[in-house]
């Protein structure tokens, strides 16, 4: 196995295969010009300039999050308790070091041996580059972290590691930092991705439920398991449509869930945050990755990218009321004892429900079955208690024809 020696640092490798792992080194070069020259001093300080500049971009976006232009909710006494309908013990039953990721040691490799070949991304904390081993032809990805809390850290290499080797679950391979600057970075298996904005519109109908399916298994799996994604959109669903392969990446904000534990409501990217995000409720749980998935989904089938689109979290709030109604959200906020800043509701104003019907066109009306509406329909709820569960979403008549798939493969074997 190629990456058996990567692994060994990452998860416990069998004694067999442990011996059988040849040393490696890793030096991660960081080729950010054709141009540049390749010496080491070069790219340290090319290197450390970069770190400075990433550090200064975090703290000015972290001091505009976190300046808000007035209050979102109030939280009094008497509403309703908020937890979790299903798994809601799943790290209640499990031991304390599963879940306790401050006191993860972390093994980290010598920063010797990977070679970037081009980048492919970057977000608020990290810059993503596909990467190769020299002499090899197998190819990864190397996620060089921005300056964070090395508790963030933890809880992500935490996280991939309880979940390493789920359905659908991207694999961290490795996990590196260098010495100097101790920049850290994650080595994981590479998918030969297509940009969401050039496949979603070439998808078929029964593509689209295809990967939602597959999408679902990886969500279930970690509910399962504990953790929440808080952060499911396009960007984080890898996909190689080649060998219908999907892999949810970017675990940087998932959370292991604990009943009645108040969480940041500064998660999620804002098109595909849910109305408990927006209005600060603060005990969510693992129904907040299935709104986000329901703006996926609605965007899918609708041709309309992203679906509810807000130029800023009170914006993004509006634009939720607009199509979904706001008595069913008043509703909502009474439910949890929720009350809105005056200049919020204000703005907000009273919106009557837009039937579903309203948004079929010529353009997608070839994916608008009664089974899509349906299951949109059933995501896309303010209570996050009335959603359906990742598993009780599988079950959905529209997912009729995968299962049928999967069963005439599983049988033909």
């Amino acid at each position: 196995m190629a990456w058996c020696a990567l692994r060994s640092r990452v998860l416990p490798l069998p004694a067999s295969a442990a011996a059988a792992a040849a040393p490696h080194g890793l030096l991660l070069r960081f080729l950010l010009s054709t141009a540049a020259p390749r010496h080491a001093s070069h790219l340290r300080s090319r290197r450390a300039a970069i770190y400075a500049a990433a550090e200064a971009y975090a703290a000015a976006e972290m001091s505009q999050t976190m300046t808000p232009r007035f209050g979102r909710a109030t939280r009094h006494p008497g509403g309703d308790a908020s937890v979790a309908r299903v798994y809601a013990d799943a790290n209640a039953q499990r031991p304390k070091e599963y879940w306790d990721y401050e006191s993860l040691d972390i093994q980290w490799g010598e920063q010797d041996g990977y070679e970037v070949l081009r980048k492919v991304g970057r977000g608020k904390y990290s810059e993503v580059f596909e990467g190769l081993r020299p002499g090899s032809d197998e190819r990864c990805v190397i996620k060089i972290l921005k300056p964070v809390k090395k508790k963030k850290i933890k809880r992500e290499i935490k996280i991939l590691q309880n979940l390493y080797g789920g359905p659908n679950i991207i694999k961290l391979l490795d996990v590196v930092r260098d010495e100097e600057s101790k920049t850290p970075s994650l080595i994981f298996e590479y998918v030969n991705n297509t940009d969401f904005k050039v496949l979603y519109p070439s998808l078929s109908d029964y593509d689209i439920r295809y990967y939602i399916f597959e999408l679902l298994k990886a969500l279930d799996y970690c509910h399962s398991r504990g953790i929440m994604h808080r952060d499911v959109k396009p960007h984080n669903i890898m996909i190689d449509h080649e060998k219908r392969q999907l892999r949810v990446i970017d675990w940087g904000l998932a959370e292991f869930y604990h009943p009645k534990m108040e969480y940041n409501a500064r998660v999620a990217s804002r098109c595909y945050k849910g109305p408990e995000l927006l209005v600060d409720l603060l005990d969510y749980d693992y129904s907040l990755d299935l709104w986000s998935l329901g703006c996926m989904f609605a965007a899918m089938i609708f041709r309309v990218d992203p679906f509810f689109s807000g130029k800023d979290n009170y914006d993004q709030l509006v634009k939720i009321t607009e199509v979904l109604g706001t008595e069913d959200f008043y509703n909502y906020l009474g439910k949890y004892g929720l009350q809105l800043d005056p200049q919020l509701e204000r703005l907000v104003g009273r919106h009557i429900r837009r039937p579903w019907s309203k948004f079929v066109n010529a353009r997608n009306r070839h994916l608008l079955s009664p089974e899509a509406i349906d299951l949109v329909d059933k995501l896309l709820r303010y209570d996050h208690h009335e959603r359906p569960t990742a598993k009780e979403t599988m079950a959905h008549p529209y997912f009729d024809p995968v299962r049928s798939s999967e069963c005439s493969r599983t049988s033909s074997q």
